[in-house]
C-alpha cells in the first residue's frame, strides 16, 4: 500500500539548491530531519546535507592549520616546528595515530597554503573532501604556481565529474604542462613495478600488482574478460569475478583456461604524436591518459594487429569518420557509436564502450529506431538500471547526454569524443 509522503513546495527546492552552507541552512536541516518527504525532494536534502558536510569539513581542516598558524604567531617556531608540535596537538586531542594526524594536518595546510581555491570550494559546498584530495594528490609534487593554474582550468567542472574522471582530468594536464615530468615519474614508477602477496584474516589471500606498465594492465584484463564470458554457460554457477579470478590463476600457474585469443588494447592517440609532432598524451580506454613516449611504444608493437581509427575534429574530437585498417569490421553503426563515446554513458561510468551493449534510446518495442544517433553505450549493470528502474536520456545536438533518474532529477553527462572524460 502507497504512503502519502511530504513534498516542498518549489520555491523551498530552490532555495535548497541555492542557498549558501551556514547557519540558516543548517537551522531547516534540523527542522526538516524527521519529516518523511517524497524520493525527489529527499535527493534535494541530501544534496544540501552534503553541502553543509563540505562546509563544516573546511572548517575542521581550517581549525588544523590555525593550530600551526597559532604556534608561530605566539611561541616565534619555524613553520616545520609549528607543524610538528600542531600535528602532536591534534593526534592528541582527536585520538588520531601519529601517521593519520600528519597526513590529515598535512592535507589541511596544503589546501590553506598551495591550493586555496580548492579549500574556498570546500568550504563554500561546490566540491567535497574526496575531491579536494584528488586535487591535492594529483598536484603535490608541480610547482605552486603551475598546480594553481591546472587547478583553475579543471576547478568549475569538478562538481560534475567523478573522483575518477577528475583523477583523469588532471593527470592528462599535468602531462600536457611538464612531459618531461611526466615521463620521469612514469620511468621512475615502473621501475618500482611489483607483485605482493598477503594473508587475510578470512584465511585467503590477496594478491597485488603495482605500477605495471598500463598498456599491458589494461591488455591483461581484456583478456581475463574475454576468457572469463567464453566460459559463461547455462549451466555454470560461478559469477564473472569469480571467473575472472580463476582464469587468472589458471593463466599464471599454467593450469587449463584457454584464451580464444590474445589481450588487446584500445588506445586514442592524436596522430601528431604517433608521428612525433608533439607530445600530446595518449589514452588508454577503461584507464586514462598515458604520457607520449608510452603511446608510442605501445603502437610499435601493433604491427600485426587490426587497426580501428577515427578521423577527428581538431580541437573538439568529434568523430567525422571511421574505419579499420584489417579484417572485416564491426557494423558501421556500431563504431561510429564507440568513437563518439569512448564509454558508458550512465553518470559516472567509465566502462569502455567496447565492452557495453548498445542501447535504444527510445526502446525498438516502442517505436524506437536503430539509428547511431539513437543509440548510446551502457554497460550490462548500468544498462538493466536504465530500464529496470525507468531512467531515460536524450542525446543533446552538442554531444551531452541528459538523464531523467526515476524520481525526475536531471544529470549530464559530457561526450568525450575520443578525448579523456
Amino acid at each position: 500500500m502507497a504512503t502519502q509522503l511530504n513534498r516542498l513546495a518549489e520555491s523551498t527546492v530552490r532555495w535548497l539548491e541555492e542557498v549558501d552552507p551556514g547557519l540558516e541552512l543548517a537551522g531547516w536541516l534540523m527542522s526538516y530531519s524527521d519529516v518523511r518527504l517524497s524520493g525527489y525532494d529527499r535527493i534535494v536534502v541530501l544534496r544540501a546535507h552534503q553541502r553543509m558536510a563540505s562546509h563544516y569539513a573546511a572548517q575542521v581542516l581550517r581549525d588544523m592549520a590555525e593550530v600551526s598558524a597559532a604556534f608561530v604567531a605566539e611561541d616565534g617556531l619555524s613553520l616545520q616546528s609549528a607543524d610538528e608540535y600542531a600535528a602532536a596537538e591534534i593526534r592528541a586531542a582527536l585520538h588520531l595515530t601519529r601517521r593519520s594526524a600528519d597526513a590529515e594536518l598535512s592535507f589541511a595546510l596544503d589546501l590553506q597554503r598551495r591550493l586555496p581555491q580548492v579549500f574556498d570550494s570546500l568550504d563554500s559546498g561546490t566540491i567535497d573532501v574526496r575531491r579536494a584530495r584528488v586535487f591535492d594528490r594529483y598536484t603535490l609534487d608541480l610547482p605552486i604556481a603551475t598546480a594553481r593554474t591546472i587547478v583553475e582550468a579543471v576547478l568549475p567542472d569538478a562538481p560534475h565529474l567523478t573522483t575518477g574522471q577528475l583523477a583523469a582530468r588532471l593527470e592528462r594536464l599535468r602531462m600536457e604542462v611538464e612531459p618531461a615530468e611526466a615521463k620521469g615519474r612514469y620511468e621512475h614508477a615502473v621501475s618500482e613495478r611489483r607483485v605482493v602477496m598477503e594473508p587475510t584474516p578470512a584465511g585467503t589471500a590477496n594478491l597485488y600488482a603495482f605500477d605495471l606498465p598500463p598498456d599491458r594492465a589494461s591488455a591483461v584484463m581484456k583478456r581475463l574478460n574475454r576468457v572469463a564470458r567464453s566460459l559463461r554457460s547455462d549451466g555454470e554457477q560461478r559469477s564473472m569475478d569469480q571467473l575472472r579470478t580463476d582464469v587468472f590463476l589458471d593463466l599464471c600457474t599454467g593450469g587449463t583456461a584457454d584464451s580464444p585469443s590474445e589481450g588487446t588494447v584500445d588506445i586514442s592517440v592524436d596522430l601528431g604524436t604517433l608521428l612525433a609532432l608533439n607530445d600530446e598524451p595518449g589514452e588508454i580506454v577503461g584507464y586514462g591518459p598515458v604520457i607520449a613516449d608510452i603511446t608510442r611504444k605501445v603502437v610499435e608493437r601493433q604491427t600485426d594487429g587490426t587497426w580501428r581509427f577515427s578521423v577527428v575534429e581538431p580541437g573538439t574530437g568529434r568523430p567525422l569518420a571511421t574505419g579499420t585498417t584489417r579484417r572485416r569490421p564491426t557494423a558501421a553503426q556500431h563504431e561510429e557509436v564507440v568513437a563518439r563515446n569512448r564509454t558508458c554513458i550512465f553518470p559516472g561510468c567509465r566502462m569502455p564502450a567496447r565492452d557495453c551493449d548498445l542501447d535504444h534510446r527510445i526502446p525498438w518495442a516502442e517505436g524506437g529506431t536503430t539509428r547511431a544517433e539513437d543509440l548510446g553505450p551502457l554497460c550490462r549493470h548500468d544498462h538493466g538500471i536504465r530500464h529496470a528502474a525507468g531512467w531515460t536520456y536524450e542525446i543533446l545536438p552538442d554531444g551531452e547526454v541528459e538523464w531523467t533518474t526515476r524520481l525526475g532529477h536531471t544529470h549530464r553527462t559530457a561526450v568525450s569524443f575520443g578525448l579523456p572524460p
